[in-house]
């Protein structure tokens, strides 16, 4: 198709929007209804991955060094540790530190550790925190090797769980996204048919006169995909809208540095707006194509 052709393929899109504007009302509001469900599990799935992996990069990971270690394998193994990747936080206690730890857990019954001798029973350790929690084994048997270890010490229990709850976060979000796209597809689908069959003199008058199939079907997909964008932006501007006020009513009293803080919209709003112009767009071009090349003859 020439770049001429293309540009009246346009016009004719936009003059199929205006021509048929209840026809077109129904297709942005069947696709606006399909984005918002779309950007709500969206939105959902980002935080709860964004709480899962806040919650997975707490300290499940202890490392006990050997008693009575070297000043020179402490310094060997803080080096080690901090060459690794996946670890993004250490924390280091002394064996006063630790005994300190101790004292202060125990309240009111600290006294009976007045007299303990902590330098010949307690070791240095290294509280680690890694970047996800599917990588604990590797980091566990990482630390295992390093020079003076122990043993490292990890709540395997807790990395599974949360490992599998972002796998299932995944694929919940992968899954309604398809079955959400279907139905739009199905319901534009039909809406488009709508706007063939009331076209359908101009159409046999085109094909009369010559028109391919391609010029025919052209101007229909790019009337979808406008009315995609159309549906794209209000979703959009809704769904930052809705999301905003809960924003602002769940964030009371709960500080921006917690674990179950949710993700600011400000740092949201440009992901949903590419979600939201993406699937209008595709729903509504591909819907329209399929439209088209199903119940035009040409």
């Amino acid at each position: 198709m020439s770049f001429r052709a293309f540009i009246n393929s346009v016009k004719e899109g936009i003059k199929g929007i205006i021509r048929h504007p209840l026809v077109t009302i129904a297709s942005v509001t069947t696709i606006l209804l399909m984005l918002i469900v779309m950007s709500a599990f969206f939105i959902f799935s980002l935080n709860a991955r964004s709480i899962m992996k806040k919650v997975g990069q707490q300290p499940p990971i202890e490392v006990y060094m050997q008693l009575n270690c070297p000043e020179e394998t402490l310094a060997a193994t803080r080096e080690y540790i901090g060459m690794n990747p996946r670890i993004i936080e250490v924390i280091e206690r002394s064996p006063l530190e630790n005994y300190e730890y101790f004292k202060s857990n125990l309240g009111s019954s600290s006294s009976v550790l007045d007299s303990f001798d902590y330098d010949m029973y307690l070791p240095y350790t290294f509280n680690v925190r890694i970047e996800d929690p599917q990588y604990a084994d590797e980091v566990s048997n990482y630390l295992q090797t390093l020079p003076g270890v122990s043993k490292v010490a990890k709540e395997s229990r807790v990395m599974s769980v949360l490992t599998k709850a972002t796998s299932f976060v995944n694929i919940a979000t992968v899954a309604s996204f398809i079955v959400l796209f279907i139905i739009a597809l199905f319901i534009i689908s039909n809406m488009v048919r709508i706007s063939v069959y009331s076209r359908a003199y101009e159409i046999e008058i085109m094909k009369f006169v010559g028109a391919t199939n391609m010029y025919i079907r052209v101007p229909f997909i790019i009337e979808g995909a406008i009315v995609g964008l159309i549906s794209a932006g209000c979703a959009w501007v809704l769904s930052i809208i809705a999301y905003r006020s809960l924003f602002i009513k769940l964030m009371v009293g709960i500080d921006w540095s917690s674990y179950y803080a949710l993700l600011p919209y400000k740092s949201l709003m440009w992901m949903v707006l590419a979600l939201c112009v993406l699937m209008g767009v595709l729903i509504g071009a591909v819907g329209s194509g399929i439209a088209v090349r199903k119940y035009v003859k040409v």
